[in-house]
């Protein structure tokens, strides 16, 4: 390591722009979790029951299809502008969310927000590869997991007490002081982006993989309790997205600068870092979005306690994220964290998966945090070795990437284990039965996550550790 990067430290612009990160990250993060628990509220005064799921639905889906193009832009364009259009949208959404007067406005505007809170999140992350030497770049990414986890841990209590004290519309308008407080700082301490290059736009590219991740996204929300599984237009969504994605990567292969270079998964470290990402997206979002079900319908806790018992996962995490970060800055070797986290999901997911119905609460409190401690290893390490695996002026693609294989994890894992927790569940009557399978069926879902992580856990092995990649970065310039 040179001798200037290892005495770096952040100049006051460069802890300006740090901060205007932090707060853009935390704005989505804690709109990702805010908004469940004021659902039931707005179901009643919008007279909107049926398409409640919409309103989280819309977000995800224009969150996570709008990543690719932002990741793509941003190394085009430069991120300053781009990041504060993201801001831009995501208060407008915000504030016409707030105002919506039924249920089908506040799903356009849900939309409209999404769009706004996936390009501050993958932006924002991006932005640190400008101005944080390589070297250093891990404690700095751990404290962007340490915020991600924080917003996400305010965000249930925000919400109550809002709800609770003021109106669900609030939910909303707190985004808006929060979002101008980074549009300042994003403005005075970002440089202006200089355009070094032409660039040709991959317009079919891009409609193609929207269209794609749209429709598989739709399939994943509708399956089982929207469509049933024998409904034509449930297979037909299928049908386009792998469509779109076939004409997608056909495309691609020959546009001069295509949305997502294709070169870039003949790079090990790069492929496996995505597919690690999405293998940890389903056993985390598809194994624990299930869990409050067990605590409250089993154990019976009221819904705010067991929001409070997902604190320990939390706090695992959290922890992590900042010991992992600073010990990868100091001993410029990131590798054994993807591994032992990975190690440490698998084992969490097994815990869980001997779940009775008087299983003692810290058997699950020390399952939560193993898991927070293994996803705190995990998470935006895998971000820093896709980023590693990759020239610098391709950091933005390489940042969405992880960040959209993780997202489309997470979405397909919910749907997966849904069905299977809706398909175990039908028929079951009596509370009795309707407990004893709840158990079942969490078990069932545990163990699944579980193999996708010990998945991971078997490729966390093959990747390259920094400074193996560092050398290999020139080569890699050349081949791109």
């Amino acid at each position: 390591m040179l001798q200037d990067e290892r005495d770096f430290r952040l100049d006051w612009s460069a802890r300006l722009m740090f901060v205007a990160i932090l707060s853009s990250i935390f704005l989505a993060a804690m709109d990702q979790t805010v908004v469940s628990t004021a659902l039931p509220t707005i179901a009643r005064d919008l007279h909107g029951l049926a398409k409640l799921p919409w309103i989280v639905t819309a977000y995800l889906l224009t969150s996570t299809v709008c990543l690719p193009v932002y990741g793509k832009l941003g190394d085009l364009l430069g991120r300053k502008y781009l990041l504060q259009s993201a801001v831009l949208l995501f208060l407008a959404g915000s504030a016409l969310s707030g105002i919506a007067q039924n249920i089908d406005e506040l799903i356009l505007f849900r939309a409209l927000q999404g769009i706004g809170g996936g390009g501050l999140l993958v932006t924002a992350i991006a932005s640190i590869s400008d101005f944080i030497p390589v070297t250093q770049r891990g404690r700095y990414q751990g404290l962007v997991g340490a915020a991600f986890g924080l917003a996400t841990l305010i965000g249930p209590f925000l919400g109550g007490f809002i709800v609770e004290t003021l109106s669900w519309r609030w939910i909303f308008y707190i985004n808006v002081p929060i979002g101008i407080f980074s549009l300042f700082i994003i403005g005075a301490a970002f440089p202006k982006p200089v355009s070094t290059a032409e660039w040709i736009m991959d317009v079919w590219g891009t409609v193609l993989l929207i269209t794609g991740l749209s429709a598989t996204v739709l399939f994943a929300s509708v399956a089982g309790p929207v469509l049933a599984w024998n409904s034509p237009a449930l297979w037909l969504l299928l049908v386009l997205g792998l469509g779109s994605f076939t004409r997608f990567f056909v495309f691609e292969k020959r546009h001069p600068q295509p949305l997502l270079p294709l070169a870039f998964f003949r790079f090990r470290t790069f492929t496996l870092s995505v597919t690690l990402s999405f293998f940890v997206g389903v056993a985390m979002l598809g194994s624990i979005s299930f869990l409050p079900i067990y605590l409250q319908d089993v154990r019976h806790f009221s819904p705010t306690m067991s929001g409070l018992e997902l604190l320990y996962l939390l706090i695992g995490m959290l922890a992590m994220s900042i010991l992992a970060g600073r010990r990868i800055s100091h001993k410029q070797r990131y590798r054994e964290f993807p591994i032992l986290g990975a190690l440490l999901i698998t084992l969490a997911l097994a815990w869980l998966s001997r779940l009775g119905e008087q299983t003692p609460l810290w058997h699950i409190d020390g399952a939560l945090v193993l898991l927070g401690l293994g996803l705190g290893m995990t998470m935006q390490v895998l971000v820093l070795s896709a980023q590693l695996a990759i020239p610098h002026r391709h950091l933005g693609v390489a940042t969405s990437t992880v960040t959209l294989f993780r997202s489309m994890g997470g979405t397909l894992g919910v749907a997966a284990f849904g069905a299977v927790f809706s398909g175990l569940m039908a028929g079951v009557a009596s509370s009795a039965a309707h407990a004893a399978m709840i158990v079942q069926t969490l078990r069932t879902d545990f163990l699944i996550a579980a193999s996708f992580s010990l998945a991971a856990f078997v490729g966390a092995w093959f990747l390259e550790d920094m400074p193996s990649l560092l050398k290999k970065r020139q080569d890699n310039d050349a081949l791109l």
